[in-house]
């Protein structure tokens, strides 16, 4: 059945897969493991843990009526891009979320004809800026349950300038 050549191209293709096999787990090896191979580099990207002395620093809390003094609508208007995906300015239009025309200072469940979350319910009744400002910067953690997916504006003084936008917007 076999003769001596169909053996030999056999054993000659099998060292040949192997030879290159190896030949590529070394060049591998060249390429993603740099250095002498016993972790003697230094690394990458290092995380910061607290020092076992126990320093913590300590991150000074801003005053939020003390920003929202200094707030700039202008600049809150252009922070308006992010919200118009889901929300219109006009008094009773709705898109995924309720209009926002006048919501500074109204109450949290306004609109008859949009299913608000109960879970902003419970967390307040009116929208004053102290209560918008919680809710932008992290609204899952402000309300748990709701349903707006909005991760939440980090800076204070953006919150700022975007809830003076919006109070500017009514009479």
């Amino acid at each position: 059945m076999f003769d001596t050549m169909t053996m030999t191209k056999t054993v000659g293709a099998l060292c040949g897969t192997l030879l290159i096999y190896l030949l590529g787990a070394w060049v591998a090896e060249l390429i993603y493991h740099s250095g002498d191979g016993h972790g003697d580099h230094a690394q990458a990207y290092v995380i910061e843990v607290e020092s076992e002395d126990g320093e913590v620093e300590v991150v000074e809390e801003v005053d939020f009526p003390v920003v929202m003094a200094s707030a700039s609508a202008a600049d809150g208007e252009g922070l308006w891009r992010n919200c118009r995906s889901c929300h219109a300015l006009e008094a009773g239009v709705h898109g995924t979320g309720p209009a926002l025309y006048g919501v500074v200072g109204r109450e949290v469940a306004f609109y008859d004809d949009f299913n608000y979350s109960g879970a902003l319910v419970e967390v307040a009744d009116v929208w004053t800026p102290e209560n918008l400002n919680g809710f932008l910067e992290n609204p899952r953690s402000w309300a748990p349950g709701t349903a707006m997916g909005y991760n939440g504006m980090r800076s204070v003084e953006d919150r700022a300038n975007l809830i003076a936008y919006l109070d500017s917007l009514d009479d």
